[in-house]
């Protein structure tokens, strides 16, 4: 049986590793062992962050939606509430964007939420 020489292989995940860790600073862009650490490490921060990424975007439509509510005289959470019983089915994300962009049809909405609530 032929002996197998592993060499090809470890450059080929090398090569990856050292691409991936493309731009970073000092040693670790060119040294395995601490790009393999730093690649890991950003792998992690990405994951993390990506979970993030989807609080900031909720929390900003909800303050965009709020802006626009108050302007009418409700506030955020009696809107939303009035959006349920109306059974508008839009969520946050469009209706932030409405909010921004498209007032006359956002008013509509909160007109819509004012009538389903309870007097």
């Amino acid at each position: 049986m032929p002996r197998i020489k592993r060499g090809v292989t470890t450059r080929q995940k090398h090569k990856r590793l050292l691409e991936q860790a493309k731009g970073y600073r000092g040693r670790r862009k060119n040294t395995i062992r601490i790009a393999r650490q730093a690649v890991e490490k950003a792998g992690q921060y990405a994951y993390r962050d990506r979970k993030i990424k989807k609080r900031n975007f909720r929390a900003l439509w909800i303050q965009r939606i709020n802006a626009a509510v108050r302007a009418e005289g409700l506030t955020y959470s009696q809107f939303m509430h009035g959006t349920k019983l109306a059974g508008i089915e839009l969520d946050r994300k469009v209706m932030a964007d409405l909010a921004m962009n498209e007032e006359a049809a956002f008013k509509a909405i909160i007109e819509q939420a004012k009538k389903a609530l309870p007097a």
